[in-house]
Order: C-alpha cells, then sequence, then structure tokens
C-alpha cells in the first residue's frame, strides 16, 4: 500500500513514516505539514491512503478531503485526532472516514488500524473485480475474453501466495515496465535500470529515484523469498502439489527451495540464498506468452 501524510507536527510525520517502513506495512510516497501543501501532490500521485491530521493550520483535516473529494480523488483516508469531539467525529464519518489514529501516536494502534484498513481495501478491489467480470461477462462470447496482463501477473503471484505482500506492486510495475518496451528488451536490461524505471513512475529528484530503487529491491527480495517458503512448506506437506510441481522448478533453483524445506522442518533461521533475476526473466516470458 501507497500512503500519504498530512500533519503539521513534523515528529507525529516521522513516528508514523518509520512505523510504516519498519513494520513493512507500505511505502510513505510523500508528506505535507497543510492540506494547502497535500492537496496538489495527492491528486497527482494517487495514493491509496491518506492518513491525515484533524486539525491543521490553513486548512483541517476535513476542509482538505472535501476538496480533494470534490477533484475526484478516490483514496481512503485515515484520520489522526488529539481531540475527542462528538460532533467532528460525526462529521468525519459523514466524509467516509472509518478508521482514526490516536495522539500520541501508538506503535500497535498504528499497525492494527492500518492492517486492518489494508485488508479492507484489497477485499473492496476484490469485490469491484468480480462485479466487473460479472457485469462485462457474456456467455455467448467466452472463448474470447482476455485477462489483462496485470490479472495474469496477480493470478500467478496469488498462486504462490504472495499476492498480498508488499512488494507484490512492485514486482508488477516491473513487469509491466517491461512489457512496455518489450521489442526494445532482448535481453533483459540490468536489475538496476529496471528498479530506477520503475522508481521515476513516483519519484522525480535523483536522489529520490536511488533510494526508491532501493527500496524496491528489498521489497521484491523479501515478496519473492515469501514465495520460496510458501512452495516449500507445500512440498514439505504435500510433494505433488500442484503449485509446488508447476512453479518451483520453473521460477526457482530445486536445490534452493529442498535448502529452504530443510531449513523449515530443523527450524533453522538462516536466510535463503534468493535469485530475483531469475524470478523476473521467468515471470516475464510466461506473462509475454500469455498476452500475445
Amino acid at each position: 500500500m501507497r500512503y500519504f501524510i498530512v500533519d503539521d507536527d513534523r515528529a507525529s510525520r516521522m513516528m508514523l513514516s518509520n512505523i510504516i517502513n519498519d513494520c513493512e506495512l507500505g511505502a510513505v510516497i510523500g508528506e505535507a505539514k497543510n492540506g494547502l501543501d497535500a492537496i496538489p501532490q495527492i491528486l497527482m500521485m494517487q495514493p491509496e491512503f491518506v492518513l491525515i491530521d484533524l486539525l491543521m493550520p490553513k486548512l483541517d483535516g476535513i476542509e482538505t478531503i472535501e476538496r480533494l473529494q470534490q477533484n475526484g480523488f478516490k483514496g481512503q483516508f485515515i484520520m489522526i485526532s488529539q481531540v475527542v469531539n462528538k460532533e467532528m467525529v460525526a462529521e468525519s464519518y459523514s466524509k467516509g472516514i472509518e478508521f482514526f489514529i490516536h495522539k500520541p501516536i501508538n506503535k500497535v494502534e498504528v499497525q492494527m488500524v492500518l492492517k486492518r484498513t489494508t485488508e479492507q481495501y484489497l477485499l473492496r478491489n476484490s469485490l469491484q473485480v468480480i462485479r466487473q467480470s460479472l457485469t462485462n461477462f457474456d456467455i455467448t462470447d467466452v472463448t474470447h475474453t482476455k485477462k489483462t496482463a496485470r490479472e495474469h501477473i496477480q493470478s500467478i503471484l496469488n498462486d504462490m501466495g504472495i499476492v498480498a505482500e508488499v512488494g507484490s506492486e512492485d514486482i508488477i510495475k516491473i513487469i509491466e515496465q517491461l512489457l512496455i518496451e518489450k521489442h526494445k528488451i532482448a535481453p533483459l536490461p540490468p536489475l538496476k535500470e529496471v528498479y530506477e524505471r520503475v522508481a521515476m513512475l513516483t519519484k522525480n529528484t535523483p536522489d529520490e529515484i536511488v533510494k526508491e530503487s532501493k527500496a524496491i529491491e528489498q521489497r521484491v527480495r523479501r515478496t519473492i523469498l515469501a514465495a520460496m517458503i510458501n512452495l516449500a512448506n507445500l512440498g514439505i506437506v504435500d510433494y505433488t502439489n500442484s503449485e509446488f510441481e508447476y512453479y518451483t522448478p520453473r521460477y526457482f533453483d530445486l536445490t534452493d527451495i529442498r535448502y529452504l524445506m530443510n531449513q523449515i522442518e530443523n527450524n533453522d533461521q538462516r536466510k535463503a540464498k534468493v535469485n530475483i533475476k531469475k524470478f523476473i526473466q521467468v515471470l516475464y516470458s510466461e506473462i509475454i506468452s500469455k498476452v500475445d
């Protein structure tokens, strides 16, 4: 998930950003100290969630939300407030705000609220996809229905049990970026260049791009490791499991998966080797074969 923080208190912004990053809840893509500064940035970046202080100079939280909604912003809001005022809380609910984070900021509360909002967001999106699919479904034209590249990627990541991981969106954007340039890329460019291209979608300055590209690499590495662990667990339970049989030899080295299986069975906490390049290369090739 991508978050934008609006709060006139710099310490609060820093605490929220650190909690989100340290607990791997998503990525903070921007900050602002008041509503006027925040509005143009939020409309440009289109984050999934805006964490916004209720009481701020220039524009308070509710006024900022109203202006964003008037400009077509569809993201969700999480209100940050030290004031317990029934009228203001009621007005916040009327604007569609379902969750509050109370000041002083508490790490456990932030984790719980953001995890719950993420779960609701993913569930809501899944329901929208289902409704849209049912709306567009034509039983007389089933053979001509084609999935988008993003849907194919999400289906594969879902099979590996990592579609909800923070780095899954990075992986999707990497493949989408490669697909845009597929006629120019043979073989794939260095991963560092690909990370930078994806980082440029949300960052502007060279320093920001370099920092974000490094963050992308780490998120992708953790997500691929999660896929390896999921498949290793499947293999331990049932070596003939269909997902294990299909994805393990294609996307990973069998020796690495067997090593992980031994680690899991022996409760060994050492890190396993993650081959990002192979994973991206195989996924990219598979998506090309599905969308062509």
